[in-house]
């Protein structure tokens, strides 16, 4: 995949991860590709990344093979516990295992609210959280968006000092913690890429406060409720000729 669409990567703080024993890395989820940057950003320690992802994955014909075959941990949200159980057990058997604790593709590019799993599992295993940032790979496939077949996007993935609970620390400021971090590494990444947009029509994958017109943290939440309601509006199919004049456009 990587061969397919030549990214152009950009790994920092790779020294982070530890070189033994069990971490989980915690970091924002903008594209599908997001797993597969994550786990590169772990292989100059020589380590391979367990990542936790929806059942649906695992279930699909195409993906499901290779996440099995990869050992990646299925996530039943209706009965949970097994999948944090299994993570638990992965963790103290000193493996590394990723997480995104928004749960979902933040359709806004900022940070969203963060579930609390990571920072159980850091606490019930006793090991270190590392923060990171992945951006870019929205361009080519991310959700709301057809895929693009773009070549050479430049990926920064950005891995932070690792977080530590401390004694008797509660779950909500390990997680707390942990989301300043993960925001400060993603401005960082999001301020030093080195793309621009080509155009008013290609600030769609700019977060709003950089001046793109990605949604809103607020609005990307309420569309998220809308979408999860079943209530969504469907943009209509546009005509071959509209699709044609689009792509003259962008380019």
């Amino acid at each position: 995949m990587f061969r397919l669409f030549r990214f152009r990567f950009d790994v920092r703080g790779a020294e982070h991860v530890p070189a033994t024993g069990g971490a989980i890395i915690c970091s924002n989820h903008v594209s599908f590709f997001d797993f597969t940057f994550l786990g590169l950003g772990a292989l100059p320690q020589r380590r391979l990344v367990r990542f936790m992802a929806k059942k649906a994955v695992f279930d699909h014909g195409f993906s499901g093979p290779f996440m099995r075959a990869m050992r990646h941990i299925p996530v039943d949200r209706k009965a949970g516990s097994a999948a944090f159980e299994a993570a638990v057990r992965a963790l103290k058997d000193g493996e590394v295992v990723g997480v995104f604790p928004e749960a979902t593709i933040s359709t806004s590019f900022t940070v969203k609210a963060l579930k609390a799993g990571a920072a159980r599992m850091a606490v019930d295993s006793g090991v270190p959280i590392i923060p990171a940032a992945v951006w870019g790979g929205h361009r080519v496939a991310t959700k709301g968006h057809k895929v693009e077949l773009r070549r050479g996007v430049p990926v920064t993935v950005a891995l932070g000092e690792p977080i530590v609970a401390e004694p008797g620390e509660s779950v909500a400021t390990l997680m707390a913690r942990t989301k300043v971090a993960m925001e400060a590494l993603l401005d960082e990444a999001q301020r030093t890429y080195p793309d621009q947009p080509a155009g008013d029509e290609d600030r769609w994958w700019v977060p709003a406060h950089l001046g793109g017109t990605a949604p809103t943290l607020d609005e990307a939440a309420t569309a998220d409720a809308v979408r999860a309601a079943g209530k969504e509006v469907r943009a209509p199919k546009k005509s071959p000729l509209e699709k044609l004049t689009g792509r003259l456009r962008r380019r």
